[in-house]
Protein backbone atom coordinates (compact mmCIF):
# COMPACT_ATOMS: atom_id res chain seq x y z
CA UNK A 1 0.00 0.00 0.00
CA UNK A 2 1.33 3.44 -0.91
CA UNK A 3 2.49 6.01 1.64
CA UNK A 4 -0.53 8.13 0.71
CA UNK A 5 -3.41 5.62 0.36
CA UNK A 6 -5.66 6.31 -2.63
CA UNK A 7 -9.41 6.12 -2.12
CA UNK A 8 -11.92 5.80 -4.95
CA UNK A 9 -15.39 6.96 -3.91
CA UNK A 10 -18.57 6.54 -5.95
CA UNK A 11 -19.98 9.98 -6.61
CA UNK A 12 -23.34 11.16 -5.38
CA UNK A 13 -24.71 14.67 -5.55
CA UNK A 14 -25.07 15.21 -1.81
CA UNK A 15 -23.32 16.95 1.07
CA UNK A 16 -22.76 13.57 2.74
CA UNK A 17 -20.39 12.39 0.01
CA UNK A 18 -18.47 15.67 0.04
CA UNK A 19 -18.19 15.41 3.83
CA UNK A 20 -16.89 11.84 3.48
CA UNK A 21 -14.23 13.02 1.03
CA UNK A 22 -13.32 15.89 3.35
CA UNK A 23 -12.88 13.59 6.39
CA UNK A 24 -10.82 11.10 4.38
CA UNK A 25 -8.55 13.85 3.07
CA UNK A 26 -8.19 15.23 6.61
CA UNK A 27 -6.92 11.76 7.60
CA UNK A 28 -4.26 11.81 4.90
CA UNK A 29 -6.00 10.01 2.03
CA UNK A 30 -5.97 10.95 -1.63
CA UNK A 31 -9.62 10.86 -2.73
CA UNK A 32 -10.97 10.61 -6.26
CA UNK A 33 -14.59 10.27 -7.34
CA UNK A 34 -15.96 7.79 -9.84
CA UNK A 35 -19.39 7.80 -11.47
CA UNK A 36 -22.08 5.81 -9.69
CA UNK A 37 -21.96 3.23 -12.46
CA UNK A 38 -20.84 -0.36 -11.86
CA UNK A 39 -19.18 -0.74 -15.25
CA UNK A 40 -17.25 2.51 -14.78
CA UNK A 41 -16.24 1.45 -11.24
CA UNK A 42 -14.64 -1.74 -12.60
CA UNK A 43 -12.88 0.23 -15.35
CA UNK A 44 -11.55 2.90 -12.97
CA UNK A 45 -10.33 0.37 -10.40
CA UNK A 46 -8.42 -1.51 -13.09
CA UNK A 47 -6.81 1.66 -14.43
CA UNK A 48 -6.19 3.62 -11.22
CA UNK A 49 -5.43 0.76 -8.76
CA UNK A 50 -6.84 2.49 -5.65
CA UNK A 51 -5.96 1.15 -2.21
CA UNK A 52 -9.57 1.54 -1.03
CA UNK A 53 -12.85 1.47 -2.94
CA UNK A 54 -15.91 2.96 -1.23
CA UNK A 55 -19.07 2.38 -3.23
CA UNK A 56 -22.81 2.43 -2.85
CA UNK A 57 -24.54 -0.94 -3.15
CA UNK A 58 -26.94 0.43 -5.76
CA UNK A 59 -25.19 1.48 -8.97
CA UNK A 60 -26.40 1.89 -12.53
CA UNK A 61 -25.72 -0.89 -15.08
CA UNK A 62 -24.15 -3.19 -12.47
CA UNK A 63 -24.76 -3.21 -8.70
CA UNK A 64 -22.06 -3.60 -6.05
CA UNK A 65 -22.49 -7.38 -5.88
CA UNK A 66 -22.04 -7.55 -9.65
CA UNK A 67 -18.88 -5.44 -9.35
CA UNK A 68 -17.48 -7.77 -6.68
CA UNK A 69 -18.18 -10.83 -8.83
CA UNK A 70 -16.60 -9.10 -11.84
CA UNK A 71 -13.44 -8.51 -9.80
CA UNK A 72 -13.35 -12.25 -9.08
CA UNK A 73 -13.82 -13.18 -12.75
CA UNK A 74 -11.05 -10.80 -13.78
CA UNK A 75 -8.84 -12.01 -10.89
CA UNK A 76 -8.14 -8.40 -10.01
CA UNK A 77 -4.72 -8.05 -8.35
CA UNK A 78 -4.08 -6.30 -6.14
CA UNK A 79 -7.67 -6.04 -4.97
CA UNK A 80 -8.46 -2.82 -3.10
CA UNK A 81 -10.04 -2.86 0.32
CA UNK A 82 -13.75 -2.53 -0.41
CA UNK A 83 -16.27 -0.69 1.78
CA UNK A 84 -19.94 -0.86 0.81
CA UNK A 85 -22.48 1.80 1.75
CA UNK A 86 -26.12 0.76 1.90
CA UNK A 87 -29.49 1.97 3.11
CA UNK A 88 -30.75 -1.64 3.20
CA UNK A 89 -30.37 -3.57 6.46
CA UNK A 90 -30.47 -7.06 4.97
CA UNK A 91 -28.31 -9.63 6.77
CA UNK A 92 -28.29 -12.21 3.97
CA UNK A 93 -27.34 -9.62 1.31
CA UNK A 94 -24.62 -8.24 3.58
CA UNK A 95 -23.16 -11.73 4.09
CA UNK A 96 -23.24 -12.39 0.34
CA UNK A 97 -21.28 -9.22 -0.38
CA UNK A 98 -18.72 -10.04 2.32
CA UNK A 99 -18.34 -13.57 0.95
CA UNK A 100 -17.72 -12.12 -2.51
CA UNK A 101 -14.89 -9.84 -1.45
CA UNK A 102 -16.28 -6.81 0.40
CA UNK A 103 -14.31 -5.91 3.52
CA UNK A 104 -16.92 -3.84 5.33
CA UNK A 105 -20.64 -3.10 5.04
CA UNK A 106 -21.73 0.34 6.28
CA UNK A 107 -25.39 1.11 6.92
CA UNK A 108 -26.76 4.58 6.20
CA UNK A 109 -27.10 7.00 7.83
CA UNK A 110 -23.57 7.19 9.19
CA UNK A 111 -21.07 9.74 10.42
CA UNK A 112 -18.36 10.55 7.81
CA UNK A 113 -15.85 10.72 10.67
CA UNK A 114 -16.70 7.13 11.64
CA UNK A 115 -16.30 6.07 8.01
CA UNK A 116 -12.80 7.59 7.89
CA UNK A 117 -11.89 5.87 11.17
CA UNK A 118 -13.12 2.52 9.88
CA UNK A 119 -11.09 2.87 6.67
CA UNK A 120 -8.01 3.57 8.78
CA UNK A 121 -8.70 0.45 10.87
CA UNK A 122 -9.13 -1.71 7.78
CA UNK A 123 -5.87 -0.45 6.32
CA UNK A 124 -4.07 -1.13 9.61
CA UNK A 125 -5.54 -4.63 9.72
CA UNK A 126 -4.45 -5.29 6.13
CA UNK A 127 -0.97 -3.78 6.61
CA UNK A 128 -0.32 -5.90 9.71
CA UNK A 129 -1.04 -9.09 7.79
CA UNK A 130 -4.05 -10.11 9.84
CA UNK A 131 -5.90 -13.24 8.84
CA UNK A 132 -9.69 -13.50 8.69
CA UNK A 133 -9.71 -14.28 12.40
CA UNK A 134 -8.31 -10.80 12.95
CA UNK A 135 -5.31 -12.04 14.88
CA UNK A 136 -1.81 -10.79 13.94
CA UNK A 137 1.32 -12.87 14.26
CA UNK A 138 2.79 -10.60 16.92
CA UNK A 139 1.35 -9.39 20.21
CA UNK A 140 -0.88 -6.39 19.45
CA UNK A 141 -0.68 -2.88 20.79
CA UNK A 142 -3.78 -0.93 21.84
CA UNK A 143 -4.61 0.28 18.31
CA UNK A 144 -4.10 -3.18 16.80
CA UNK A 145 -6.31 -4.69 19.50
CA UNK A 146 -9.06 -2.22 18.60
CA UNK A 147 -8.81 -3.28 14.95
CA UNK A 148 -8.95 -6.97 15.91
CA UNK A 149 -12.00 -6.54 18.12
CA UNK A 150 -13.67 -4.36 15.47
CA UNK A 151 -13.18 -7.12 12.91
CA UNK A 152 -14.73 -9.74 15.20
CA UNK A 153 -17.68 -7.47 15.95
CA UNK A 154 -18.17 -6.97 12.20
CA UNK A 155 -18.17 -10.74 11.72
CA UNK A 156 -20.63 -11.23 14.56
CA UNK A 157 -22.96 -8.61 13.10
CA UNK A 158 -22.75 -5.56 15.38
CA UNK A 159 -23.26 -2.48 13.13
CA UNK A 160 -20.65 0.22 13.61
CA UNK A 161 -23.07 3.15 13.51
CA UNK A 162 -24.99 2.37 16.72
CA UNK A 163 -23.88 3.81 20.05
CA UNK A 164 -23.46 0.44 21.76
CA UNK A 165 -20.78 -0.57 19.24
CA UNK A 166 -18.06 1.59 20.81
CA UNK A 167 -19.17 0.75 24.35
CA UNK A 168 -19.12 -2.97 23.58
CA UNK A 169 -15.73 -2.80 21.88
CA UNK A 170 -14.24 -0.94 24.83
CA UNK A 171 -15.74 -3.44 27.29
CA UNK A 172 -14.24 -6.37 25.37
CA UNK A 173 -10.80 -4.72 25.19
CA UNK A 174 -10.85 -3.95 28.91
CA UNK A 175 -11.80 -7.57 29.64
CA UNK A 176 -9.01 -8.88 27.40
CA UNK A 177 -6.48 -6.74 29.24
CA UNK A 178 -7.89 -7.55 32.69
CA UNK A 179 -9.88 -10.79 33.00
CA UNK A 180 -11.12 -9.81 36.47
CA UNK A 181 -13.20 -7.01 34.93
CA UNK A 182 -15.81 -9.50 33.77
CA UNK A 183 -16.39 -10.78 37.30
CA UNK A 184 -17.59 -7.33 38.35
CA UNK A 185 -19.50 -6.01 35.35
CA UNK A 186 -21.89 -3.69 37.18
CA UNK A 187 -19.46 -2.28 39.73
CA UNK A 188 -16.29 -2.04 37.63
CA UNK A 189 -16.70 -2.66 33.88
CA UNK A 190 -19.71 -0.44 33.11
CA UNK A 191 -18.43 2.49 35.22
CA UNK A 192 -14.99 2.24 33.53
CA UNK A 193 -16.54 2.34 30.06
CA UNK A 194 -18.87 5.14 31.15
CA UNK A 195 -15.96 7.30 32.31
CA UNK A 196 -14.21 6.83 28.97
CA UNK A 197 -17.25 8.05 27.03
CA UNK A 198 -18.48 10.57 29.62
CA UNK A 199 -21.83 8.87 30.15
CA UNK A 200 -23.53 6.79 32.85
CA UNK A 201 -23.12 3.06 33.62
CA UNK A 202 -26.84 2.46 33.07
CA UNK A 203 -26.67 3.96 29.58
CA UNK A 204 -23.64 1.82 28.80
CA UNK A 205 -25.53 -1.28 29.93
CA UNK A 206 -28.61 -0.45 27.82
CA UNK A 207 -26.59 0.43 24.72
CA UNK A 208 -24.56 -2.79 24.93
CA UNK A 209 -27.75 -4.80 25.36
CA UNK A 210 -29.20 -3.15 22.24
CA UNK A 211 -26.02 -3.86 20.23
CA UNK A 212 -26.18 -7.54 21.18
CA UNK A 213 -29.88 -7.73 20.26
CA UNK A 214 -29.16 -6.22 16.84
CA UNK A 215 -26.28 -8.64 16.24
CA UNK A 216 -28.45 -11.58 17.25
CA UNK A 217 -31.24 -10.53 14.92
CA UNK A 218 -29.12 -9.72 11.85
CA UNK A 219 -25.86 -11.66 12.31
CA UNK A 220 -24.78 -14.78 10.44
CA UNK A 221 -25.89 -17.92 12.31
CA UNK A 222 -22.69 -19.84 11.49
CA UNK A 223 -20.49 -17.05 12.84
CA UNK A 224 -22.63 -16.62 15.96
CA UNK A 225 -22.58 -20.38 16.50
CA UNK A 226 -18.77 -20.42 16.35
CA UNK A 227 -18.67 -18.02 19.29
CA UNK A 228 -21.87 -18.86 21.17
CA UNK A 229 -22.68 -22.39 20.05
CA UNK A 230 -24.12 -23.50 23.36
CA UNK A 231 -26.56 -20.59 23.36
CA UNK A 232 -27.86 -21.22 19.86
CA UNK A 233 -27.94 -25.00 20.13
CA UNK A 234 -29.86 -24.99 23.39
CA UNK A 235 -32.19 -22.19 22.28
CA UNK A 236 -31.45 -20.23 25.42
CA UNK A 237 -31.97 -16.97 23.59
CA UNK A 238 -29.54 -14.09 23.41
CA UNK A 239 -26.49 -14.10 25.70
CA UNK A 240 -26.40 -11.60 28.53
CA UNK A 241 -24.05 -8.63 28.29
CA UNK A 242 -21.52 -10.33 30.56
CA UNK A 243 -21.76 -13.64 28.66
CA UNK A 244 -21.20 -11.89 25.34
CA UNK A 245 -18.20 -9.87 26.56
CA UNK A 246 -16.73 -12.84 28.45
CA UNK A 247 -16.99 -15.23 25.50
CA UNK A 248 -15.41 -12.87 22.97
CA UNK A 249 -12.66 -11.66 25.31
CA UNK A 250 -11.81 -15.21 26.44
CA UNK A 251 -11.50 -16.47 22.86
CA UNK A 252 -9.32 -13.46 22.00
CA UNK A 253 -7.00 -14.09 24.95
CA UNK A 254 -6.59 -17.76 23.96
CA UNK A 255 -5.80 -16.86 20.37
CA UNK A 256 -3.35 -14.17 21.37
CA UNK A 257 -1.62 -16.60 23.70
CA UNK A 258 -1.27 -19.10 20.88
CA UNK A 259 -0.05 -16.57 18.29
Amino acid sequence: MTNTPRVLLTEENSDLWQNCAQELRANGYEVQFVAKDGIDVVRQVESKHPDVLIMDTFLSHMDALGVLKEFKVRKLMPKPLIVLLSSVDNGSFEQETLQNGADYYFLKPFDPLVLAERVTQLIAWHSNGMQTSGIPKTAPGKSELEVMVSEIMRQVGVPAHIKGYQYLREAIILSIENAEMISSVTKVLYPTVARTFKTTPSRVERAIRHAIEVAWDRGDVDVLSSYFGYTIQNSRGKPTNSEFVAMISDKMRLRLRAS
